[in-house]
């Protein structure tokens, strides 16, 4: 099986699809007696259900995986038990509050309009090919650090240009995968040797590491002038901010002081950061790319996402003349939450192509899963995202289609799917609390372009998902732009 594995390492998604289909979507690995990688692969929805909600409590992250996420350190993906609970608390308190929401859609508006558009204006007009990918990598990670950090790095630029901690935060991605699929015993001698993955992983953590405690010191510094200055300004939201403000008023009220005290620490505001930052950048850019290229090549679907677009322009034409009758190039949060046929077509590409392909969970206890198999105590188990959205099963005959229509009700609304079915924002306790702010995202950029560019994929060019934590194109994704007159 080992051989077999390594032979198909090029395309590992895809040789993990067939396996499971031959294996009625359950299957057990074994590595070499050495190698200490024996585990268990499923895309059993039922499976899912009870590792992901009803037995929850038996497969945590486990000290095996945390190694493997060291970067994260103690943040909410590594986190296990109380700490992960809390920290889940305190991140939904902030991005549900409506300061966050508000704050959110002015930095995308303010991304859009100065980064994005300026972008792929100049790609149309001056014709050149362009990566989408690059360019939605760098999007996410200005709008990302902005809405954490209060920080644009203004990595989307004309210039494309070369940020060292941007870079390190890429390298890190990478490095993190390969822990995942080599033996332990061989990444941590490459650790100790300082030499290989091992030896850049630790080069990429300093450099983001420094500018994550540059980040939290200034933030420090602001809040400490603000208050002896008395001013009453309010400064623009973001959440490294508005935990260091709650840590304080909560240990002031001697409320909830044990999570006042953890906001107050450096080295936690770091974790916090840090796996925000990953999971905002990687969800919306991934599912982004994937999109505009199923959409390129699907015709169709296109038109039928222009066509629920003019639908929609008597309206936004009315709010614009209510505003403040200034044309805009692009929609509102509260215009696309309206688009029920785009929201479909991402619902679809992420049900393909899931940011996400793997979850990885270790077993506290022995136990029985509910297709048979027999799990030992602390065994690996891999959830594959990437072959559920391709099981017959689950999404029938045609669930190699790309058909939005698969979400859409007779009576026109979204058809909800549960969670341990649809699972690119991951199931049960530990589902992605950032699952509406990803979508506003996700709507706003694909408006704007479908609305103002035609997009073509460069002819010949390669397309296939990498090896990596999240869903990147191996190749990236080359096209031209035009601009769209229809309007």
């Amino acid at each position: 099986m080992l051989s077999t594995l390594v032979l198909n390492t090029h395309q590992l998604h895809e040789f993990a699809t067939r396996v499971l289909k031959k294996s009625r979507g359950t299957l057990e690995f074994k590595g070499p007696w050495f190698a200490k990688m024996d585990f268990i692969i499923t895309s059993d929805p039922m499976n899912v259900h009870y590792i992901s909600s009803k037995n929850f409590s038996n497969y945590p992250k486990g000290p095996d995986l945390r190694m493997i996420l060291e970067p994260f350190g103690d943040g909410v993906f590594a986190a296990d038990g109380n700490l992960w609970k809390m920290q889940r608390k305190m991140i939904h308190s902030v991005i549900k509050h409506k300061k966050f929401e508000s704050a959110l859609e002015k930095t995308i508006y303010q991304k859009l309009e100065n980064g994005l558009i300026p972008v792929l204006d100049h790609a149309s007009e001056v014709g050149i090919k362009v990566d989408l990918q690059d360019v939605f990598q760098r999007f996410t990670f200005d709008n990302i650090c902005m809405s954490v950090l209060g920080i644009n790095p203004n990595y989307l630029s004309f210039e494309f240009p070369q940020v060292a901690y941007a870079n390190a935060f890429n390298a890190t991605e990478q490095a993190v995968f390969y822990r995942h699929i080599v033996p332990k015993s061989w990444w941590k001698l490459q650790k100790w040797l300082h030499i290989g993955k091992e030896k850049e992983l630790s080069k990429a953590i300093k450099t983001f590491d420094r500018f994550l405690y540059e980040c939290i010191s200034l933030k420090r510094e602001r809040l400490l002038t603000s208050r002896k200055a008395s001013t009453e300004e309010e400064e623009e939201f973001d959440v490294l901010t508005a935990f260091m403000v709650e840590g304080e008023e909560e240990e002031e009220m001697n409320e909830d002081r044990e999570i006042g005290a953890l906001k107050k620490n450096d080295k936690f505001l770091r974790d916090t950061a840090f796996n925000l930052l990953a999971a905002g950048k990687e969800t919306v850019s991934s599912g982004l790319v994937w999109f505009f290229w199923l959409v390129a090549t699907h015709p169709s679907v296109e038109n039928k996402i222009l066509e629920e677009m003019k639908a929609n322009m008597v309206m936004q034409k009315q709010e614009e003349e209510e505003d403040d009758g200034e044309k805009r190039l692009f929609l509102d949060a509260k215009q696309v939450n309206r688009m029920v046929y785009l929201h479909a077509a991402l619902c679809e590409t992420l049900r393909l192509y899931p940011p996400v392909p793997y979850n990885h969970k270790i077993s506290a206890q022995a136990d029985v899963l509910p297709s048979g198999h027999r799990i030992n105590k602390n065994h690996s188990i891999l959830i594959s995202y990437y072959a559920m959205g391709r099981m017959e099963e689950i999404w029938g005959k045609d669930c190699l289609e790309f058909k939005p229509e698969r979400w859409i009700s007779e009576r026109g609304s979204i058809v909800h799917v549960p969670s341990y079915k649809f699972t690119a924002f991951h199931a049960g306790p530990r589902n992605c609390l950032g699952k509406d702010t990803a979508f506003i995202q996700m709507k706003m950029v694909a408006a704007l372009i479908l609305r103002n560019y035609q997009v073509k994929i460069v002819q010949g060019h390669p397309v296939s998902p990498s090896n990596s934590m999240v869903l990147h194109m191996k190749y990236g994704l080359k096209v031209q732009l035009s601009k769209r007159t229809i309007w």
